[in-house]
This record gives C-alpha cells, sequence and structure tokens, in this order.
C-alpha cells in the first residue's frame, strides 16, 4: 500500500517529526527518522489521545 505522507509546515528539516498518513478508516503515524516503524490506529482513538494529551492528562511522563 502506498501511502501519503504528511508532516506539519511547523516542523524543521531535522528528520525529528511525527508523520501522519490515511487510508480507509485507519490513521498511520511515524516518525521520519524511523520510517519504517508505523502505528496504525482509527480517527476516534488517535481524538482521544490527543485530547488527552492537550488536556494534560499524560504530563506526569516527562
Amino acid at each position: 500500500m502506498e501511502l501519503r505522507w504528511r508532516k506539519s509546515s511547523f516542523s524543521a528539516d531535522t528528520g525529528a517529526c511525527v508523520e501522519v498518513a490515511e487510508e480507509g478508516d485507519w490513521v498511520f503515524l511515524r516518525e521520519s527518522d524511523d520510517p519504517d516503524v508505523i502505528v496504525r490506529t482509527t480517527r476516534r482513538k488517535l481524538r482521544a489521545f490527543l485530547e488527552g494529551a492537550k488536556a494534560g492528562e499524560f504530563d506526569d511522563f516527562t
């Protein structure tokens, strides 16, 4: 499957960017410096994760 990867226009050219692609019901994530490792999830799960991150649910990890 050939995916069309996108990354934020705010990313620098350091190679350490998260890239996103979609195919059907799936959303794929990868780091540009390790493109062979791909995480697959659904839009609903990604949305829940992002909302949690924005709300500070994972702040204790740092």
